[in-house]
This record gives structure tokens, sequence and C-alpha cells, in this order.
């Protein structure tokens, strides 16, 4: 076996930003200036979790190795072992479980945290036939920050990347597009789209980090997105980080800026989907002893202006149809009630996020809505 490193590194597709080091390669899903101006642990951790990223090849090897460095947090809903998708020209095939990994064990009632150092990871895909030339995708965790630090094929195999000649499809959103309960890298919601409509995916959901930032919108602005679609406001509830009068403002200074770069480009707003506890309570939401997720009272005199997810589904239809009546008849809405509503909560294990089960139902009704006949993102 040898190392193809260098080779390799040209066939990883789905990330905003590989950063080296001395001891391997971060595929982040944020630019660096964002993260060091920001400052914040929680939003370098998720730019670390390769949600969409894969690597995309042509090449004769029988058999592949991957040599990673993982980090998880655990939380309820999230397994132990990391799985990667192995996909043979468009045949998925039975995932890669690493077991490898550094753990940190977060009470998410408590706030305390528990780490359990770990080693690298070496990972074996086995192929078929040496000396055949086949596609060959691997599918990096949703789950896990990862850094890559090589890539082997046996002696006298070759590897070359895929062309990027696949549609751009840009997403933008909070832990319920990173999709970390999905089961395996290929079923997170948005990954079951990409693959289904043949579009190359760049998954900008970050758990926990989707608040209008001026920072992402100048990150898809500046990309060659075909379409675009973002998953607007659980965050801003979860968090409270924004009341109406800012939330409005914001909405629009993100709109415009995308538009600078992408005047007519397709857009597709997606409004929350179902939380009952924040449906007509504001946030903040905060997670209970019971791995419940719960709101904070508050005293009512501080409720001026903050907002409910059903408040959040009723700006975003308002602002987005007055941007309408201005001329942009590329903006679209999408009620997220649509993808996952009151009848589904079944499969929202702790009130806020969706199961794996969860997640393939929201890419079946995606799917037309978004990229079918008449989905606006066609």
């Amino acid at each position: 076996m040898r190392s193809v490193r260098n080779a390799a590194l040209r066939c990883f597709a789905g990330a905003v930003e590989p950063v080296t080091d001395a001891t391997g390669v971060t595929f982040h899903r944020s630019c660096g200036t964002t993260r060091a101006r920001l400052g914040d642990l929680g939003f370098d951790f998720m730019s670390t979790v390769p949600s969409g990223v894969r690597f995309e090849a042509f090449t004769d090897a029988s058999v592949l190795e991957l040599d990673v460095d993982l980090t998880k947090v655990l939380t309820p809903g999230v397994t132990v072992g990391t799985a990667f998708d192995l996909v043979i020209e468009g045949d998925l095939r039975a995932p890669v479980i690493a077991d490898e990994q550094t753990l940190i064990v977060l009470d998410t009632a408590t706030g305390g945290m528990e780490v359990r150092p770990g080693g690298p990871a070496t990972l074996r895909f086995d192929l078929g036939e040496a000396g055949e030339e086949r596609r060959v995708e691997i599918w990096l965790p949703a789950a896990a920050g990862l850094k890559f630090l090589d890539v082997r094929i046996p002696d006298g195999a070759s590897l070359r990347p895929v062309p990027a000649d696949a549609p751009l499809w840009v997403h933008h959103g909070s832990s319920i597009s990173q999709c970390s309960e999905a089961e395996r890298p290929t079923g997170t919601w948005p990954a079951i789209v990409a693959r289904r409509t043949g579009r190359s995916l760049l998954n900008l959901g970050l758990g926990g980090q989707c608040h209008l930032d001026q920072f992402v919108a100048r990150t898809i602005r500046d990309l060659p997105a075909a379409a675009i679609s973002l998953e607007l406001g659980i965050n801003v509830v979860n968090a409270d980080s924004l009341r109406e009068r800012a939330f409005v403002s914001a909405f629009h200074g993100f709109l415009d800026t995308i538009r600078d770069g992408h005047p007519t480009t397709p857009i597709l707003i997606v409004t929350p989907i179902v939380c009952p506890v924040a449906e007509d309570h504001p946030g903040p939401t905060l997670v209970g002893a019971d791995h419940q997720v719960h709101v904070a009272a508050r005293p009512a005199e501080l409720g001026n202006g903050a907002l409910t997810l059903t408040r959040v589904r009723e700006l975003l239809h308002e602002h987005a149809g007055l941007r309408r009546k201005e001329g942009d008849g590329n903006l679209h809405v999408l009620d997220g009630l649509a993808l996952f509503g009151p009848d589904d909560v079944a499969d929202l294990p702790d009130g806020l996020h969706p199961n794996a089960a969860g997640y393939r139902r929201m890419a079946e009704r995606f799917l037309p809505l978004a990229f079918g006949d008449e989905g606006p993102l066609r």
C-alpha cells in the first residue's frame, strides 16, 4: 500500500475551506476569518463536522485505506460509533464504522463535560476487482469532527478526482440540516436529496449556528451556486438571539448580501419545522434532565418582541412576499411544517431534532416541493 495523500486532497468536495496543520487537514464548512473573529468554540467545532463532505475519485484500486482523527460530542440520540458511507458507481454499500475516536460526553442538563481521548482511526474500504476504473465516493460523518490524515491504495493502482461538473446546491441551516441524528452520512436529508437529484451538495447546516449571520451570507454570495436553500428561524428562537425588530432587518440584510452575488439564482426559504414547546412560547430553549427540550420561563414584561416559531414563520412569509412584490421573482418560501409537522412528532425524540426516520421523511417531502417539476430549485 502506498500513500496518495496529495492526490487525494484534490478529490474532496463539499467543504468551504480545507485547513492544513502539522498533523492533517480539516475540511471546514466556514471560512477562517469568520472563526477567528467569532471566537466561539461551538461554532468552531460544528465547522469541523463534515456533514455533506465527501471524497470523490476515479480509481482502479481494489481497496482504499483512510486514516482520520475523529472527535464526537455524545448527546442523547447520537450513537458512539461513527459511520462512513461508500458509494461505488452510484451503488450505496454498507457503512464502515469507526470506533476509535475522542469522545466528549456532555451532560445537557448540567453542562458538565467529560473528555475521553482516543487515537486515530484507520478505515478500510473494499472496492472490487483491481484494474477496473470505477467512480468511488466516501461520505464523511455528519456527527463527528474530523481531521484527514492519509489515504493509501495498493502499489500500481491509480486515483484521480471526479470533474466538478454537477450543478452546485448550497444549503444553509441549523442542526436540523446538519443531521447528527441520521444513521449514516448519506442519511441526512440534504444528502438524500442531493444524491437523488444529481446535485453537488455544499451543506452549510451548522448545529446551533444559524442566526442570519452576515459572514454566512458573504460565503454563499461568493460561491458558484446554481440553487440556494435556507432553513431559517429555529436557532434564533433556541438562543433567543434576535427579537422581531432585529430579525426582520437581519433577514433582509442576509438576502441583500446573497443577491449581490446571485441576483437571479433561485433561493428557497424553509421556515421552521415543528418544535411543540416553542410554537407559541418564545425561547430560549433548554435541555432538561429528561433530555427533552423545554422553554425557559421569563417575566411577561421581558416578552415584547420575543419570537415564537409561529411568529417566525409569519415574518418569513410576510417579508419574502414583500421582496417578491419588489421584483424578486426567484425568491420562494416552503413552510417547514410541510416537511415535518405536528403529525410527525413521534419521530422527534427530544422535542427538537428528528430521528433518522424523520430525516428520511423530510427528504421525501422536500424532493418534489423543491426539485420537482413545479419546484423552485428545479
